[in-house]
């Protein structure tokens, strides 16, 4: 008994270090599109956060593969893991496409598709503090159902950051740049949203 207890908490704190860094890196991204200066230093800062969470996925799946008898279904641990995973993937990636297209503003639409994944992944940083007792799934339910929210505000606003690119941007290699930076962004909001849905899973099968 004690030693399913020990594999449950161990789970459930590698998830919330897993969202933390995820979080951390959405910070250090939202900082870098709203102070553009020290580019390489904040690029190189989320670099390490997005190698971080490599480790820890890996960790994870590391620990299922050895582990015979889980707090969760392992399926579920597995796609918690790697979406989060997504989540920094795709941030690091818009970061480097701003250095490698030589970006010299940042558009207000990606600032905010940055202010939302701020808000996302602060959501699942506490929904993950709350999955230790799924018995009273409330909470997590009531997270889940913002991040649902704000991956449709996410959604609202790449329409409208797309609409004023071609409307506004006569510089086709322009359009071509943040069109590509904004799909990224917005993949990233739908990943932190795939997690929600896990989360929600989890909770309803536990409860």
């Amino acid at each position: 008994m004690f030693g399913l207890r020990k594999r449950k908490d161990e789970f459930f704190e590698m998830f919330d270090q897993a969202s933390q860094n995820v979080h951390e890196g959405a910070k250090v991204m939202l900082d870098l599109m709203e102070h553009y200066e020290d580019v390489p230093g904040k690029v190189q800062r989320l670099k390490e956060l997005e190698h971080a969470g490599d480790d820890m996925t890996h960790h994870i799946l590391e620990r299922l593969a050895k582990t015979f008898i889980t707090p969760l279904d392992r399926e579920d641990i597995h796609l918690v893991a790697t979406r989060l995973d997504d989540v920094l993937d795709g941030m690091d990636t818009a970061t480097n496409r701003m250095v490698l297209f030589g970006v010299g503003n940042v558009t207000d639409d990606a600032k905010g598709l940055g202010h939302i994944l701020v808000k996302t992944t602060g959501l699942l940083t506490q929904a993950f503090g709350q999955l230790h007792d799924v018995k009273h799934p409330d909470g997590i339910v009531s997270l889940c159902v913002q991040i649902h929210t704000r991956e449709n505000e996410g959604d609202r606003l790449v329409h409208l950051a797309m609409a004023n690119l071609f409307e506004n941007e006569d510089d086709a290699k322009e359009i071509i740049k943040w069109k590509d930076i904004y799909e990224i962004l917005e993949r990233s909001i739908d990943r932190c949203e795939d997690v929600a849905d896990v989360l929600h899973t989890i909770v309803v099968k536990n409860a």
